[in-house]
């Protein structure tokens, strides 16, 4: 019995720990094996498929650079075409032209143009009679298949019978282009050249290329040649890529078998690993087990005690381990439900710190709590600032979002500006205060200046109400309280950056605000605002058409003045009371744009709104609904008997000079605009000529009637000089005064007596 234990945890789990490791071990060396094996293929394929690519386009720009000098230089058509005075120039210009094409890439060895007419061809060198240049051979073949389009087999090529050969590739080309018949022009690619350059794409240390011709012949390779390498090479060959330009093949494997032979260098101490590891385990095993089971059959014999006291008499055992399940499920369950708990009691009482400093109550043990539930993520002595950051419109965030979302948007938008405040090197401690604003308390390092401080602190804001719109699709506005040296000055701090937030409408599309950017006595200035909003009413009650730039100038000041939101609205819903006052009574349409179940939803509409702007348009278009409906029962009730009241005074007086719109608009109590609208629709014309009648029927009298000069007729009948009055007179009379006069008394001498 006292080694039972002991041999049932060493057999229960070590007969499964080895095999699972021996297992383990094998699969890992297989797979390792596979994986690399087929990586270097993959890899290797890759290395190839690029060199094969390079020297195609090198290739290819080779040709069509050359294509392109022969197709844009005229001089390569006067050369072919041996047009007699004009050869000289011809050869000067296409030789300077194939010396640029053979210095331009590396690759090429020469170019000339073989003339079919005389047989003749033009080197770099000069122009050579066919007896004279090396390269017949090579000519002769073109002209046999002038239709070929590639590239040729390794050649041996020499312009005179002196020169040294090269090993080339040539292209040639019917020239004219792009089909002549007139000659050849021939591209000559350096071998060497190609090879070196291919030489400097490949790692010759890890892996080798070899190219075969059309035939299988080894044309080139990267690796020495010894003996036996050949065969070797072959076996070891990873991939063939076929080379259409020329015929080619590439062949690509690893040098020297070096990869795989790391591979198995590698599969090969896994197998030591794993050996060693099942090694140490068992020896681990061992000694653990040895060491550990007395605790264990000490802790059993007091789960037996238990047992036998929690088990019924003549009953079925509990299980030990059944039983040490249970006692830890036990006490998981209590550690989790404590740590839960815990947690909730932290947030709760930093919660309630905030407020406390915010609102500079229970600052006694401050210092303490502080310590004690640590709310900045480093030690911080001071100075602080107290941000406050503000929901817009939040009775729309409030329908638009349930309880528990709300509760989730508020969270994650505390954690970034945390988050954001220590990018910008301050410390914050966010906590929401209100049901709409959250205190930010940011600790700043006492060597950085306030200029700084206000410069990371605006760059926060930016950020998070930038971050907030983006991705929350809310509006927030920030303000800023002034800076505090210690935990006591936190509430004045956040009392002015209260106060600031109270100036919403005024601030309009400002989203970040400084405390001590506000007025101080802007609340002084209410009875002036007053005095404004009364005038304003009175100009309403009189049908003034003036009254909207009127209404603009009282906006204007109220943002001028920068005061609390609830003054701006407390006056103009004072400005809606009063003008209730003076014109609801009139009609009950009118009482019903004051009263009904509309103007409900418009206060509503007021209360809600955080702009300023939106605030004039939601007054100014309520106000102008008003202004239609006054004039129309105005107009309704006193109508007729105003027109005739107005006639009879303008009879009386239209020989006064001062007599106008203005005038009419003083004496009876109307705007000009609305007494030019009586009339237009009384008399069916305008004001000025209903008096133009009425002047010009007395003048007409005055000049047949008495002899008073014409200067003193204009101002019997309201006309300031008589060049004013002779020009009306004559507009609606036909002639002058002085012909008008004539031409009457005349009528009548000419009345027979």
């Amino acid at each position: 019995m006292r080694n039972s234990w002991y041999r049932r945890m060493l057999l229960s789990y070590f007969p499964i720990f080895l095999i699972t490791v021996t297992i383990l071990v094998f699969l890992s060396f297989l797979v390792v094996n596979e994986i690399s094996q087929k990586e270097t293929v993959k890899a290797d394929q890759i290395s190839t498929g690029y060199i094969v690519d390079t020297v195609q386009m090198a290739l290819k720009e080779i040709e069509m650079n050359a294509l392109d000098e022969v197709e844009r230089n005229s001089r390569y058509n006067d050369f072919l075409q041996a047009d007699g005075p004009h050869e000289r120039d011809a050869v000067y210009a296409v030789v300077d032209s194939l010396r640029t094409l053979a210095a331009k890439d590396e690759l090429v060895d020469s170019v000339y143009v073989y003339r079919s007419g005389d047989r003749q061809t033009l080197t770099t060198s000069g122009l050579l009679e066919w007896d004279e240049f090396a390269d017949r051979p090579f000519v002769e073949l073109a002209l046999g298949q002038p239709a070929y389009q590639g590239w040729s087999p390794i050649r041996d090529y020499h312009e005179m019978g002196s020169d040294a050969k090269r090993r080339v590739i040539s292209m040639y080309k019917r020239a004219p282009l792009p089909f002549g018949t007139q000659g050849f022009v021939v591209i000559n690619v350096n071998m060497y050249a190609l090879e070196q350059k291919i030489r400097t794409m490949k790692d010759t240390d890890v892996s080798f290329l070899q190219i075969r011709d059309r035939e299988g012949n080894l044309i080139f390779s990267t690796r020495p040649s010894e003996p036996g390498d050949a065969e070797a090479a072959e076996g070891r060959i990873l991939n063939r890529i076929p080379f259409q330009a020329t015929g080619w093949t590439f062949e690509s494997g690893i040098a020297a078998g070096q990869l795989f032979m790391w591979v198995s260098v590698v599969s090969y101490i896994w197998i030591v690993i794993g050996v060693g590891t099942v090694l140490a385990a068992v020896a681990y095993l061992l000694y653990i087990t040895k060491r550990n089971y007395k605790p264990i059959r000490a802790m059993m014999h007091r789960i037996e005690t238990v047992r036998d006291r929690m088990d019924p008499p003549g009953g079925a055992k509990s299980d030990e381990l059944l039983l040490i399940d249970r006692a830890l499920e036990n006490l998981i369950r209590q550690t989790a439900d404590y740590e839960k708990q815990q947690q909730e009691n932290m947030l709760i009482a930093r919660r309630q710190l905030f407020i406390d400093l915010v609102q500079g109550e229970r600052l006694g043990d401050a210092g303490e709590r502080l310590d004690r539930l640590k709310p900045l993520p480093v030690q911080v002595t001071g100075p602080y600032l107290l941000v406050l950051v503000e929901i817009l419109e939040f009775p729309r965030f409030q329908q638009g979002f349930s309880v528990q979302d709300q509760s989730t948007l508020k969270f994650a938008l505390t954690n970034v500006l945390q988050e954001m405040a220590r990018d910008e090197g301050l410390h914050g401690w966010g906590e929401w205060t209100e049901a709409n604003r959250m205190g930010l308390l940011l600790g700043v390092s006492p060597d950085v200046t306030e200029e700084e401080t206000q410069e990371r602190i605006r760059r926060l804001s930016e950020r998070g109400i930038a971050w907030t719109h983006d991705h929350l699709g809310l509006s927030l506005m920030v303000s800023v309280g002034p800076r505090s040296d210690s935990w006591e000055e936190v509430s004045a701090s956040y009392q002015a950056a209260a106060r600031a937030l109270q100036h919403k409408l005024s601030l309009g599309q400002r989203a970040f605000i400084l405390s001590e950017d506000m007025p101080v006595n802007a609340a002084t200035r209410t009875y002036t605002h007053l005095q404004g909003i009364a005038e304003f009413v009175k100009q309403f009650r009189l049908s003034d058409g003036d009254w909207r730039s009127r209404l603009e100038r009282i906006f204007d000041d109220l943002k001028a003045d920068a005061l609390k939101d609830e003054d701006i609205r407390m006056l103009l819903l004072t400005m809606m009371e009063m003008l209730a006052r003076e014109v609801g009574d009139l009609s009950e349409q009118l009482q019903s744009c004051f009263t009904g179940e509309r103007a409900g939803s418009w206060r509503r509409a007021v209360e809600e709104t955080t702009s300023l702007e939106r605030l004039r348009s939601l007054f100014t278009e309520q106000l102008a609904e008003i202004y239609r409906t006054f004039v129309a029962v105005s107009e309704t009730k006193s109508h007729r008997a105003m027109i005739v009241e107005m006639k009879a005074y303008i009879e009386e007086n239209f020989a006064d000079p001062d007599l106008s719109l203005k005038h009419l608009s003083d004496r009876f109590q109307i705007s000009g605009k609305y007494a030019s609208y009586l009339f237009k629709e009384e008399f069916n014309m305008k004001f000025v000529d209903f008096m133009v009648q009425l002047r010009m029927a007395k003048a007409e009298r005055l000049l047949l009637e008495t002899d008073d000069t014409v200067q003193h007729i204009a101002l019997q009948v309201g006309y300031a000089n008589s060049i004013t009055f002779g020009r009306t007179f004559k507009r609606e009379v036909g002639v002058t005064p002085g012909d008008y006069r004539k031409l009457k008394a005349k009528s009548q001498s000419d009345v027979p007596i």
